[in-house]
């Protein structure tokens, strides 16, 4: 059987001048299709129809690659992503890393592997370090991590003023002693801790941060241990949580210890999960727009594929504070 090479050196034209051909012949010049037409009937070509689908599936394949899909953030964000791509006739194939920058490696590796069109990355911290977008193979679109070093399109909060705003909250409310619960991995992490800390510096009261790995159970275990009193430091009395995995744990470390909200301890934290709002909770957060950061990111992947040249564009997107129970001092 005749190949495609074999039509092209019959022809006297490129392969990639057969495949526009055989794909959209009104977009070749009259000469030339006519010839690549010619050597098509000389030569009987029969195009590999099977092997030109797995092209096209690939040319339509995204990925997206979350460090913890139990997180709803992830979840709202995957949702926003895959509507969008549904949309535009995108598949997309959904990893998780767990926080592992190797498992991260393997993944974007899988992702070259199988000749995806672009990707969308939540790294992590040492991910990021490291990442060089320009060496991999497709476009990638940054979401809710980033640095400014970092030569990607991004979609973020702003989280130092979202904490900031949250740490005011408590402070008006009359609470003092705050211990903030920050996770790690992440620049958001980083950037909440700040942000809290510019707010209590600001009313010369000292940051008491603690640096946890952004999961239900680590949250659990350090709200226990400051609400304990462990290492003869005096119970603060209001948390702030950086995450909702976080923000979940340090709940359960308060009813475990019996303690009440808002009057015992005040509460505020990161994402406003369905959990959240349940009048037995009533915790107070900062609401991020999940769907249209999630948004966002796969309309920025649409954009940076239509025009592979176009600037490096940096989204910030403001977080909503939603004041409940949890801080409503009678």
């Amino acid at each position: 059987m005749a190949s495609i090479k074999d039509v092209a050196e019959r022809a006297g034209v490129s392969t990639t001048t057969v495949s526009r051909v055989l794909s959209n012949p009104a977009a070749v010049r009259t000469p030339l299709r006519e010839r690549v037409e010619q050597a098509i009937a000389a030569l009987a070509y029969r195009p590999n129809l099977a092997a030109r689908r797995l092209r096209q599936q690939r040319a339509s394949l995204v990925g997206l690659i979350v460090s913890d899909i139990r997180s709803p953030f992830f979840t709202d964000v995957g949702r926003a992503v895959e509507d969008v791509a549904y949309r535009h006739g995108l598949r997309l194939i959904l990893c998780n890393t767990d926080e592992d920058p190797a498992k991260e490696q393997s993944y974007l590796e899988l992702m070259a592997d199988e000749q995806a069109s672009g990707v969308i990355l939540s790294p992590t911290m040492e991910g990021l370090k490291r990442l060089r977008p320009a060496d991999w193979p497709f476009p990638m679109v940054l979401v809710d991590r980033a640095l400014d070093t970092t030569r990607a399109d991004r979609v973020v909060l702003d989280n130092r003023a979202a904490a900031r705003r949250a740490t005011e909250h408590l402070l008006d409310a009359g609470y003092r002693r705050i211990a903030v619960l920050a996770g790690t991995h992440s620049t958001t992490g980083q950037e909440r801790q700040a942000g809290y800390a510019d707010a209590l510096r600001e009313r010369g009261l000292a940051p008491d941060p603690h640096w946890v790995a952004p999961t239900r159970e680590a949250g659990m275990a350090a709200a226990t241990a400051l609400l304990a009193g462990t290492g003869g430091m005096p119970r603060p009395d209001a948390l702030l949580a950086t995450n909702g995995l976080l923000l979940l744990g340090a709940v359960h470390a308060i009813q475990a210890a019996g303690l009440s909200m808002p009057n015992d301890i005040g509460l505020a934290g990161f994402d406003n999960n369905d959990w959240t709002a349940l009048p037995a909770m009533d915790v107070t957060v900062i609401a991020q727009p999940t769907y249209d950061i999630g948004r966002t990111a796969a309309e920025l992947l649409l954009q940076r594929l239509a025009e592979p040249e176009r600037t490096v564009r940096r989204v910030v997107l403001e977080g909503a504070l939603l004041a409940r129970g949890s801080t409503r001092r009678g």
